[in-house]
């Protein structure tokens, strides 16, 4: 009977060794996440845009300088100011090996009633980079500056028209109002143009609109032809440049605002901690690589690494800053 009870006994403490061994090893594979298969990278937007310029160039580098050994796809799923994509992304909660790429339209989109997902509906992983907005005219508009734009603004906000590439209540739109309001414009009455499908350049160039608000890299080849002039950026200083460099800030033109067009990365909800870890650790190696400053020097954009928690953070600030201007011009749903 001894015998018998000393051989269960030994069964017993056998098995428990054998599940905590077995425990231990989940959870070390767990704190040690890596990718198993290809990872999908997804732009909410069609090809050209700053989503898909920064996808492809970021999984470029991620691929050629070896700091993600598995392959990377870019997926282009465009519609609905990007809620196409966000959709998509969040119904593969907890999903590991699918991410994509956003910007302020995540907050400016939900606020304007264009979908139901706010950021807080995915995961932060990490923001790398900061872009900046222009505000152009055609090269013989009488304006020189800012200033002598917002002058006239102030008198008549509806006698000068502005276009972008965006929605109303989105990036375009949004960027101009910001800097326009703190040099007293009445921006209730700014006539915004919603140029999404055209060429808002062309119709500035034809005389269509007045001002182009953009993002600074698509005005240098234009200001390089001589055909258009940048009356200011919302960059907190001057941009490093032949070109860029040569773009004065609304800061340095009294104008107390800047908007920064940050852009980062985020996954499906609910995604394992470890697989955050991975990909915070990955985009911040891919931030402090040569190659990617050569691509931010290449598209005039600044760096500007956040980590998961820093960047939850910053969004949270992001969404109660632009609610109130969103509120102000009656676009918040």
């Amino acid at each position: 009977m001894k015998k018998v009870f000393a051989l269960l006994l030994l069964i017993f403490v056998i098995s428990i060794l054998s599940a905590c061994k077995q425990e231990s090893k989940s959870k070390s594979e767990e704190e040690n996440w890596e990718p198993e298969k290809a990872i999908e990278m997804v732009a909410p937007a069609g090809a050209g845009g700053g989503w898909d310029t920064t996808a492809r160039t970021v999984a470029k580098v991620f691929s050629e300088e070896g700091i993600i050994d598995e392959d990377i796809g870019v997926m282009n799923k465009e519609g609905g100011g990007g809620s196409i994509a966000w959709t998509y992304i969040h119904n593969l909660e907890g999903n590991n090996h699918h991410i994509f790429v956003s910007s302020p339209p995540l907050i400016f989109v939900p606020l304007n009633g264009q979908t139901e997902l706010t950021h807080e509906d995915f995961t932060p992983l990490a923001n790398l980079i900061a872009d900046y907005a222009a505000f152009a005219v055609r090269a013989d508009a009488k304006w020189n500056n800012l200033n002598e734009l917002f002058e006239d603004m102030k008198k008549d906000p509806e006698s000068i028209s502005v276009v972008g590439a965006s929605a109303p209540g989105s990036m375009d739109h949004m960027q101009f109002v910001k800097i326009a309001k703190e040099a007293g414009v009445d921006v209730t009455k700014i006539k915004y143009v919603s140029n999404q499908e055209g060429a808002p350049l062309t119709d500035l160039l034809n005389g269509s609109v007045d001002v182009y608000s953009t993002e600074v890299a698509e005005t240098v080849e234009q200001v390089k032809a001589g055909k258009i002039k940048v009356l200011g950026i919302t960059a907190p200083e001057r941009l490093e440049g032949d070109v860029l460099s040569t773009f004065p800030t609304a800061l340095e033109q009294g104008i107390d605002a800047t908007f920064v067009n940050w852009r980062g990365f985020f996954g499906p909800p609910n995604m394992d901690e470890s697989a955050i870890q991975y990909y915070e650790e990955k985009f911040k190696e891919l931030s402090d690589s040569e190659a990617f400053a050569k691509i931010r020097s290449q598209y005039g954009w600044t760096e500007m690494f956040m980590g998961h928690e820093e960047y939850k953070k910053f969004l949270k600030e992001q969404t109660e800053e632009l609610t109130g201007l969103m509120e102000e011009l009656g676009l918040a749903q």
